[in-house]
């Protein structure tokens, strides 16, 4: 009886080893996620930083596979394809590991000059600014500004006006590499602006002084602005000091040569183009 016991435990035991084996075998193959193919292409990457002006050499790429559903517009297939025939030079600056896209170097044979880094249908206009009207140094290649015009008839009156809105700095000076981040002092920025905002700076150059305003890295927004005068300047202050000051408006009349300013009370105070249109109940 004891030996008929022990057999039917060892069988027992073994049925029981194998049905757990099989279950464990059949989880795993549940859980384990079925690997599909992935299309991949080769393309040409860099094996380290590549600046503005830098040559595009066999010495500085690799060929690497990506997946095909991911790969870059614009991208080149083999280090052949880019680097046969004259040279290409760096347009923007590239990292490690970074596609060579043709929209960052150029053509073969063609120079890094900054003709090369303007966007279609855009023009590239000068600005001459100074240690305060260029933010202190602080704008480099690659930022986005917009451009104030301030003009002054006389030494109480003044006027200013935001001229042009998100426009790229392509250079300061003559440094264009977009890969510059110390702050330097600069008579000249370079911006890359259209036909029409060309034009304004052109003629905002010649009425008054032009100052730039350095926008938030990111931001594409274009405000809704309007003209600010002299007079701002102190309706600002009294409005802080006494809330009734908001009722008057003030009015400049002119008769013959003199001109006086008078403040009119009114219950809605309108400001366009830096006049004020009052509109007063009788």
């Amino acid at each position: 009886m004891v030996g008929i016991a022990v057999v039917f435990g060892l069988i027992a035991v073994f049925v029981a080893q194998s049905w757990l084996s099989y279950q464990a075998e059949l989880r795993s193959k549940v859980a384990e996620p079925r690997a599909k193919p992935v299309a991949s292409r080769t393309i040409v990457v860099a094996t380290g930083p590549l600046r503005f002006g830098a040559h595009v050499v066999p010495d500085n790429l690799r060929e690497v596979a990506w997946p095909e559903e991911a790969i870059p517009t614009g991208t080149f297939g083999s280090i052949a394809e880019l680097t046969t025939g004259e040279k290409r030079i760096v347009l923007a600056s590239i990292e490690r590991n970074e596609p060579i896209l043709r929209t960052k170097v150029t053509g073969p044979g063609q120079k890094a000059t900054l003709s090369a880094v303007i966007q279609d249908g855009m023009r590239a206009v000068t600005v001459r600014v100074n240690d305060v009207e260029g933010v202190a140094g602080f704008v480099l290649p690659g930022d986005r500004v917009d451009v104030l015009l301030t003009r002054q008839a006389e030494r109480t009156t003044g006027m200013n006006d935001v001229v042009l809105q998100n426009a790229r700095v392509l250079a300061v000076d003559q440094l264009a590499d977009d890969a510059s981040d110390k702050p330097t002092v600069v008579k000249a920025v370079t911006l890359e602006v259209d036909t029409v905002g060309a034009q304004k700076i052109a003629l905002a150059a010649s009425l008054g002084n032009l100052s730039l305003m350095l926008r938030r890295a990111g931001e594409l927004n274009v405000d809704t602005t309007r003209r600010i005068t002299t007079s701002d300047l102190t309706q600002t202050e009294v409005m802080q000091r006494s809330p009734e000051a908001k009722r008057f408006a003030k009015v400049s009349v002119t008769r013959a040569a003199q001109k006086q300013e008078y403040n009119v009370p009114t219950e809605d105070a309108e400001w366009r183009d830096g006049s004020t249109q009052l509109s007063a109940k009788p």
